[in-house]
């Protein structure tokens, strides 16, 4: 079994350290100009890609590359402005505390483990000492929220610490809430923006696909109180909330900026772990194309003993024969048991994706295709040598078959939901930017050249490759330092565009990428 995540570790130190030296742009006074927008005042509403979440949690590295942070320096170059404070967190660590006792984990860091390859894993070089009960003194310009769909910002207690364990409320808000009773965009509103980034929407369907499809698609659904974390908000119920947030930050009489909703699944979360890394020699492939003949064979006899016809058990049966070849071949994954596919397993179709957390050891030892033990073998043998066997001997082999469980997968249902209910919220989040005459970012098409072919910059290639590719960090969902800084120019040139402005954009090549760190669990 090839290991897709074996990276080479020289390749890992030169994107860790060979930072290039690039011409800085001109910053002299006057250069610059504001055009019709007022920065003076700036706020940024959204969840953990506006909180400058990276590798798996939030910590003050990742906060001060924040694409907000990066802007708001930007917009000092053009007009005076106030400064754009951050609810920083306690320290580098990245975990959270409550009351003590750590509810979160540290985020992750490059190791180099003991065989030589580098892979993500827990940062242990500190403590975490940002504890939720302390809470800050406001207003913050990043209004960023870890975890919120877009409802979550207006609703009514979500910095309350009491509901944090039952899920009402959410740890990072805790923090910097003006009131445990307040809303976001309460605390938003209450600055008299002058200015405001509104991103918020990617959790309203990535909770459901990072879980794998386990949860619910709610539309229909109009009540988000009976929601599921992992559920996909009702495309009405994001236009609602959504609307909400535009026409109070723009009562407040600011101009600002709205940013659509990149794929999730074009994200590194799913296209790391290609669905035919079942990679065979020819006698094993050979041998697991004999085992799923047994599977239909056996299933087809025990068909006609429970009353079907020969024709319709062999119709039946002809779905397990899967044949295997030499070289890549995808994997199974488990279905909802149905009158059509009474075994609950086929082959996964080119279009269908593996979440990065699944296990890839258990993809090394039968995960996704077959488990043989000894007693299956055996039961194989007697077939193989024209035996009959028993129905429990049969219904042995058929147990071997180990689909690749819900969690960890995307089927085409799943990824059809998602897309749907995506492409509802942008298509609102474009209906109100125009409406309202507000600049509007596509950063779906900014992360889908990321993703398909690579963003040049004067020192190399950004693109969507895990670990190398410089956009991800070690969550394989959130952006580096770097990838947030491509997403802060797509920001200030689209607010350029609308506003006549000439706010100078970052060379993202100063930015940096993952971190190497060998002080980890």
């Amino acid at each position: 079994m090839k290991n897709y995540l074996k990276l080479l570790p020289l390749l890992a130190l030169g994107i860790v350290s060979c930072e290039p030296e690039l011409d800085t742009p001109i910053d002299e006074s006057g250069f610059y100009t504001n055009g019709e927008a007022d920065f003076s005042n700036y706020v940024a509403l959204g969840n953990s890609l506006t909180a400058g979440y990276a590798d798996g949690a939030l910590y003050i590295t990742g906060q001060v590359n924040s694409y907000p942070n990066i802007m708001a320096q930007q917009f000092a170059k053009v007009q005076e402005t106030q400064m754009f404070n951050q609810p920083l967190m306690a320290d580098n660590a990245g975990g959270l505390l409550a009351g003590g006792t750590q509810i979160t984990d540290n985020r992750r860091v490059l190791a180099v483990g003991t065989n030589g390859s580098p892979a993500p894993m827990i940062y242990t070089g500190m403590q975490p000492t940002t504890d939720i009960t302390n809470v800050l003194s406001g207003p913050f310009g990043n209004m960023g929220v870890p975890g919120a769909k877009s409802f979550h910002l207006v609703t009514p207690n979500y910095g309350d610490i009491s509901g944090v364990a039952a899920g009402s409320a959410n740890p990072y808000f805790v923090r910097f809430a003006s009131s445990p009773g307040t809303t976001v965009l309460a605390d938003a509103v209450a600055q008299n923006p002058t200015f405001f980034s509104l991103f918020i929407g990617n959790n309203d369907v990535l909770s459901y696909a990072t879980s794998g499809g386990v949860g619910v698609d709610q539309t229909g659904n109009m009540n988000p109180a009976s929601y599921g974390p992992n559920d996909i908000t009702d495309p009405q119920v994001f236009a609602g909330a959504y609307s909400q947030m535009v026409t109070a930050l723009v009562g407040t009489g600011a101009d600002g900026a709205l940013v659509n909703l990149p794929d999730v699944t074009s994200i590194p979360f799913f296209t790391t772990v290609p669905n035919n890394a079942l990679v065979l020699d020819a006698p094993t492939a050979a041998s697991l194309t004999g085992f799923f003949q047994a599977v239909a064979g056996i299933f087809a006899q025990g068909a006609i003993q429970q009353g079907a016809s020969p024709e319709q058990a062999q119709a039946l049966a002809a779905q397990y024969a899967i044949t295997f070849n030499a070289g890549p071949n995808r994997f199974l994954i488990d279905v909802p048991v149905s009158p059509t596919n009474p075994l609950g397993f086929r082959q996964m179709t080119e279009q269908e994706l593996l979440v990065l957390t699944i296990n890839q050891t258990n993809l090394a030892q039968g995960y996704g295709s077959v488990v043989l033990t000894p007693e299956v073998m055996q039961v194989i043998g007697l077939l193989q040598a024209g035996q009959s066997i028993t129905p429990e001997q049969g219904q042995l082999v058929l147990g071997a078959v180990s689909g690749i469980d819900d969690k960890d997968a995307l089927d085409t249902q799943e990824l059809t939901a998602i897309s749907t209910a995506q492409a509802s919220y942008n298509a609102t989040i474009k209906a109100l930017a125009t409406a309202n005459g507000l600049a509007f970012v596509d950063a779906q098409a900014v992360l889908k050249q990321v993703a398909t072919g690579g963003v040049v910059f004067d020192g190399g290639t950004l693109t969507s490759q895990f670990v190398t590719g410089g956009a991800f960090s070690l969550d394989g969902v959130h952006p580096t330092p770097r990838g947030y800084a491509l997403l802060a120019n797509a920001l200030i040139e689209s607010i350029n565009q609308t506003y006549n402005a000439t706010v100078p954009k970052v060379n993202i090549g100063t930015y940096g990428t993952v971190t190497l760190n060998n002080e980890v669990q």
